[in-house]
């Protein structure tokens, strides 16, 4: 018995020792602050092991969920570095690759500062209560070592803890496989956050709220709870072991969520409003969508990002599967969940609907094109009636095909079944889907040709409206259009915006106001009266002539508005048909699993 501890005792020693080999001769990203109302953090890298006479550090230009260049370096301070405690030459390569002359160094240690001052659901930022991190934006890359284990430790309060899904080997030091889990994998460090956690088919999932807000956690918990079953439902399987939502709730307006491999980051407010129907909406359907991101895009990915490329572009043509169907579920799994009701629902439908409508982009670039431009524009307004959102785009194209798909094989495929397939054909199997290899399951499930669906909806821009008016009446819905109530969006055809001034936002092609009115033009009369929140009121009056005095670039000038009998800016709403049949109640109920 004696031998038999003794022998164990010593496999413990022998594990221990090993564990703290491994631990020492891990790549380590140590971050600390002198004082955090500068947001700058201090960062060393410690590089042991060398053994090459040039070492590359490559610090990302993008991260994943944002398919656009941000260039991070611009928030980096001076890099500098040693070689076994001796100077050695940095030189920067590229704007954001730098080359390190080793002198044979063995052990090398690199030092900058990055400005954390970004609150939003992909930045990272440093104050007296807080450090947020998105390893992404300031953490480099060692060339060739990328694959590797590292560490990250952070010199904080001793009191505060740590939300992340990396495990944490020993206070404040958190441990990952390799570059791409740690840079996957944000933080908030603080002394007062607020967790709670519940089970779903064995898997602990970790609601975690940093924040001056009051949660009601009797509500928040069953509907966490319910729509992650229900997504759970369609894949069968969860890609990850465990899952964390890092909520950031903010004292102002705010609205951004990001999704990572086993965690998301959100960031809600205004914070006393959490718990109104508003917010709190929000909060759902936001939480809802970058679950789903866990398989759709984290696991199931296009084969142009598979893997991530983070020093350039990464040119894809499918944005319409990875951000527009999950734009689609979240929303939908609320509804098939309960958590929404209907009307609920179809609340978000008809909102998703408005942004598609509210300029001419759909017709002139297809949701395809856009997916590929997103690394142009594709988070910035740009030019007028240009290009169209993948987001919104994406989902209602999702829901003309998840309709569509119940319609021809009479209930017995769907979406979900299409999203199991590639979960189990490339999620799973790690390899990255193709647009033709989309399209070909599409077919496989439908059992017939969907060439039109693609050619016209995805990529082209025909319009959408005739083929999901069709595609609804399967579950007893209507497409309806409606007259524009502002009389300036439908009788002329132009938006304003309205904060300090009232400027022209918006013009629809070919209407009376293409013909007088330009983008910025500051409107001051209305034939003669002066302009105050009264625009509505003035042209609802008779009048034989529509006159507007505008400042346009700075020079007064006078306007005619002709009105032509068309109406712009209509207003698209899905709603229940009232003689809808028995057939089409138990297909709404097979869709939405809930009664018509």
């Amino acid at each position: 018995m004696i031998a038999y501890f003794r022998r164990t005792i010593s496999q413990a020693t022998t594990f221990i020792l090993s564990l703290e080999f491994i631990l020492c001769n891990m790549i380590t990203y140590h971050l600390s602050y002198d004082n955090p109302l500068t947001h700058v953090l201090h960062i060393t890298i410690t590089i042991p092991q060398n053994k090459q006479q040039q070492v590359y550090l490559q610090l990302p230009a993008w991260r994943p969920g944002r398919y656009e260049l941000q260039q991070f370096v611009q928030k980096l301070y001076t890099v500098t570095a040693t070689g076994d405690k001796q100077s050695i030459t940095v030189s920067k390569i590229t704007k954001d690759k730098w080359v390190l002359q080793t002198n044979g160094a063995e052990t090398i240690e690199v030092k900058y500062s990055f400005y954390a001052h970004q609150m939003d659901g992909g930045g990272s930022w440093l104050d007296e209560e807080q450090l947020y991190l998105n390893p992404i934006n300031c953490l480099m890359a060692v060339e060739g070592r990328e694959q590797e284990a590292c560490r990250l430790q952070l010199s904080i309060p001793e009191n505060w803890q740590i939300a992340c899904g990396l495990p944490e080997e020993q206070s404040h030091t958190l441990v990952a496989a390799n570059y791409d889990e740690l840079v996957d994998s944000p933080s908030i460090a603080s002394g007062s956050l607020e967790k709670r956690t519940f089970e779903v088919n064995g898997i602990l999932f970790h609601i975690w709220l940093q924040g001056n807000c009051q949660p009601d956690w009797g509500k928040i918990i069953p509907d966490f709870e319910a729509f992650t079953k229900e997504q759970l439902a369609v894949f069968k399987d969860f890609p990850v072991t465990d899952y964390h939502y890092l909520i950031q709730i903010l004292p102002y307006r705010f609205y951004h969520g990001v999704e990572h491999a086993n965690s998301t980051v959100i960031t809600l407010g205004p914070s006393e409003l959490l718990m109104a129907p508003s917010l709190y909406k929000e909060l759902l359907g936001v939480s809802s969508h970058e679950l789903f991101h866990t398989w759709n895009i984290k696991k199931i990915r296009p084969k142009e990002m598979l893997p991530y490329n983070y020093a350039s572009e990464n040119y894809f043509r499918t944005g319409y599967i990875a951000e527009g169907i999950t734009t689609y579920y979240g929303d939908y799994m609320l509804a098939r969940a309960g958590v929404f009701t209907a009307a609920q629902y179809f609340e978000e439908l008809n909102t998703t609907l408005q942004r598609y409508f509210a300029d001419n982009g759909h017709q002139n670039l297809s949701v395809a094109d856009s997916s590929f431009d997103l690394w142009l524009d594709g988070y910035k307004p740009g030019i007028p009636d240009r290009k169209v959102s993948i987001y919104i785009k994406g989902a209602l194209t999702a829901l003309l095909l998840d309709l569509q798909l119940r319609q021809i094989t009479a209930n017995t495929a769907s979406l979900d079944t299409v999203m199991q397939a590639l979960w189990e054909e490339f999620g799973k199997k790690e390899i990255g889907y193709t647009a033709e290899a989309y399209e070909n399951l599409v077919e496989n499930i439908a059992g017939k040709s969907f060439r039109s669906y693609f050619d016209n909806y995805i990529n082209d821009t025909t319009p959408l409206e005739p083929a999901l008016a069709e595609a609804l009446r399967f579950v007893g819905c209507t497409l309806k259009i409606t007259e524009n109530p502002l009389v300036h969006e439908s009788k002329y055809g132009f938006k304003i915006t309205s904060d300090q001034s009232i400027k022209v936002a918006a013009i629809a092609p070919g209407s009376p106001a293409s013909m007088a009115l330009s983008i910025d033009d500051e409107l001051i009369a209305l034939n003669g009266r002066k302009l105050e929140n009264n625009l509505q009121q003035l042209l609802s009056l008779p009048s034989e002539k529509t006159e507007l005095t505008v400042f346009r670039n700075k020079t007064l000038r006078t306007v005619i508005l002709q009105a032509d009998g068309k109406n712009y800016y209509g207003k698209y709403t899905i709603e229940k048909n009232p003689d809808a049949s028995e057939t089409e109640k138990q297909n709404f109920k097979l869709w939405l699993k809930q009664d018509f």
